[in-house]
């Protein structure tokens, strides 16, 4: 049986701002994830509902978490009455009209509430979108064909270290429907490999090999070993069930890390990357990557860490990519405005002492298309 936590009395106030979250929610998903969407609604209707959300810490306190610890009680258990409505667990889900819906889900808490509130305790949400690696590698295969020598791959905020298998998974690079950029379609890795397909416009060089990375490592503040079964469960109960492509493609990699764990070191980025690439740069050269990671950074730490990059690169030739988001990291190296809502690859070199910054393309954040300049 789960821990009994000691929750906090509710205050009404916290119902009242819950619902408000909740209700922001299920309009802003309405089109993309109809059934998270649905949820919201009524979860916005009856905010008592979403009481066990009260025992992670205050900055916690996100609709986002109480859904992901109610998908993962889900995934471990496929015989309860809500999995009905799961499309990314059933082949045929029941509409998110059906109002019998709502009956199941408070159901659900009802039954479960103990289990949700030990959850919410002690979660945070990851993602660890694997589809990000279609926007890494064109940037790395860049690399690789100017330095001539395998890399040393150093992703920092890793998560699980799923995209420190991006040269093992196989890649489908097509042009978007009605561009007219001169892209041929790319086809990389092997076949029966897990394929992550993303549509192209503009004139991205096509990458023609998958890049040869000798050594490989992800730093996170708190990292996921994915070939634990409970570990993995969340991360997956992290993506929503409406997408079923990404839970599919997640389930897939993490099938394929239990063939090749990736090495993982709990720490801090802006302490931890410079003893790492110390570590790395005699093996091969250093790459360091970011996807979606810097935007939860304070403005004074991602500084620091950029500080890091630049003491490192002073001695040593370093590439650094980046796919972030300008609105939200305004303070790094951007080509877009920083109030454009998109998100941008980087690929910052050091070669000699000498810094060089290239913004090579605005993109989906994961991986669907770029937009190549």
């Amino acid at each position: 049986m789960p821990h009994q936590l000691e929750v906090e009395p509710v205050d009404p106030s916290w119902r009242q701002e819950i619902a408000r979250r909740f209700g922001r929610l299920s309009t802003t998903t309405a089109r993309r994830a109809p059934l998270y969407a649905a949820m919201s609604a009524h979860f916005a209707d009856r905010p008592e509902l979403t009481d066990p959300l009260q025992a992670a810490p205050i900055t916690q306190r996100q609709p986002v978490l109480l859904l992901a610890a109610i998908h993962h009680l889900l995934i471990a258990d496929q015989t309860d009455p809500l999995v009905a409505w799961f499309p990314n667990l059933q082949v045929d889900p029941r509409p998110t009209t059906d109002p019998a819906l709502h009956t199941a889900l408070a159901d659900f808490i009802g039954r479960r509430s103990d289990e949700i509130t030990e959850i919410t305790a002690r979660r945070t949400t990851q993602t660890n979108e694997v589809g990000r690696c279609s926007l890494l590698l064109p940037a790395m295969a860049l690399i690789a064909a100017e330095v001539d020598a395998p890399l040393a791959h150093l992703d920092v905020g890793a998560s699980g270290g799923l995209n420190l298998l991006l040269d093992r998974f196989s890649y489908r690079y097509r042009p978007s429907p009605g561009a007219t950029a001169e892209f041929p379609e790319t086809q990389l890795g092997e076949a029966t490999a897990l394929q992550l397909t993303c549509q192209i416009t503009g004139a991205m060089p096509p990458p023609t090999a998958l890049p040869s990375i000798a050594t490989r490592c992800g730093i996170d503040r708190s990292p996921i070993d994915v070939t634990d079964p409970a570990e993995a469960r969340w991360l997956e109960a992290c993506v929503w069930p409406d997408q079923r492509d990404r839970f599919e493609r997640l389930v897939a990699a993490i099938e394929l890390a239990h063939e090749h764990p990736p090495e993982l070191v709990a720490g801090d980025a802006v302490a931890s990357t410079v003893p790492a690439l110390e570590r790395m740069v005699v093996r091969g050269h250093p790459v360091v990557t970011n996807t979606w990671v810097l935007n939860y950074f304070t403005a004074e730490a991602r500084q620091t860490y950029v500080s890091e990059l630049d003491r490192f690169g002073t001695d040593h030739d370093l590439s650094w990519v980046y796919a972030e988001s300008p609105a939200q990291t305004p303070d790094l190296d951007h080509g877009v405005p920083t109030d454009q809502h998109v998100t941008e690859i980087t690929l910052v070199r050091w070669r000699g002492g000498q810094r060089r910054v290239d913004h090579l393309a605005t993109c989906h954040p994961h991986g669907y298309w770029i937009d190549w300049r």
